[in-house]
């Protein structure tokens, strides 16, 4: 039967968020958040963190690193706040593992572990990009077994970075597996070849983030639909972001896995660009309806708030969800 959450006291935003990874039917509205919200210039006058370019960062003192690190964190909370979300995906700048703890724990200690933060964690095989594509190709016939023991590796070594957080005492709570697995159309891979290069080491993976207490999201764009059956059966807490421009329609991946899996997004973010603003606000009445009953459901857009989206888009659908989510 499934757990209903009464809010006798009001749930932190990272409760609230927990709540819907674990599919617990909750009072109020569903949690939302973005894997990223690139307009932070547009809203607060500061260049989004993936954008910051450090080159000087080892000439620079400590005292002036610390600096950026807490222009860095507040860039987060801030949009955390102004925008109600109830998770932050933290990219660390530089991307290294000491900055990465640092990171993580001064957002802790300037929000008081208001917020979900998570980390990038995929190791998977996504679609490879322009210049690798046919070498990869290629090998899937010519060197199986090589792009096989790749695979191992590289989530070997992601699941020995988690565990690196886990004894530091400072860790996310967890990880979001951005490799994209499909086009507009349908997988990259054939199913059978999903099944045979990625599917194995997307379970050891997710199991292994699981055994250590983390939570995971399933992140890709694309028509997911012939994959969804692996995708879920591995249980990852979500599926990200159910995208509406490759076909996928929340109402029948709700009725297909809505009680296997958590569902984040399907806002359309093509209609953000391309649409009027009433079909941006019916894309996301058409997901909070159908993804919000009997719980398991987070509100975003179907990919991210990112460079060139017009704000006042993202504020119409925010709209929507403080009125109907």
């Amino acid at each position: 039967m499934k757990a209903v959450i009464i809010m006798e006291k009001k749930m932190s935003p990272k409760e609230h968020f927990i709540a819907a990874l674990e599919r617990k039917e909750t009072v109020g509205r569903v949690p939302t958040f973005e894997l990223v919200f690139f307009l932070t210039m547009e809203a607060f006058g500061k260049v989004h963190p993936l954008q910051r370019v450090y080159r000087q960062w080892n000439q620079m003192e400590e005292k002036e690193r610390e600096l950026h690190r807490r222009d860095i964190a507040e860039t987060y909370i801030m949009t955390a706040e102004k925008y109600e979300h109830s998770a932050i995906f933290v990219h660390p700048n530089p991307n290294d593992f000491d900055e990465t703890l640092r990171l993580i724990e001064m957002i802790r200690d300037m929000a008081s572990d208001k917020y979900f933060l998570m980390l990038h964690g995929d190791a998977t095989y996504g679609i490879p990009n322009g210049d690798d594509m046919l070498a990869f190709s290629y090998s899937l016939i010519d060197e199986p077994e090589k792009l096989k023991e790749k695979a191992e590796e590289m989530v070997n070594t992601a699941l020995e970075r988690a565990e690196k957080f886990r004894s530091a005492g400072i860790a996310p709570d967890g990880f979001a597996l951005c490799s994209d697995y499909c086009l507009n159309d349908g997988p990259f891979l054939s199913p059978d070849q999903f099944g045979e290069f990625v599917a194995p080491y997307l379970e050891k993976l997710i199991s292994g983030y699981r055994s250590m207490g983390y939570y995971t999201i399933k992140h890709t764009d694309g028509n997911i639909m012939p994959i969804l059956d692996q995708l879920v059966q591995y249980r990852p807490d979500a599926l990200h972001s159910l995208d509406p421009q490759g076909g996928v329609d929340i109402a029948e991946v709700k009725r297909l896995v809505g009680h296997e899996v958590c569902l984040i997004g399907n806002v359309n973010c093509g209609l953000m660009d391309t649409g009027t603003i009433e079909e941006v606000r019916e894309s996301a009445r058409y997901s909070i309806t159908n993804g919000k009953p009997g719980g398991g459901y987070i509100f975003s857009t179907s990919n991210c708030v990112y460079t060139g989206m017009k704000l006042d888009r993202y504020d119409a659908i925010l709209d929507v969800w403080r009125k109907e989510g």
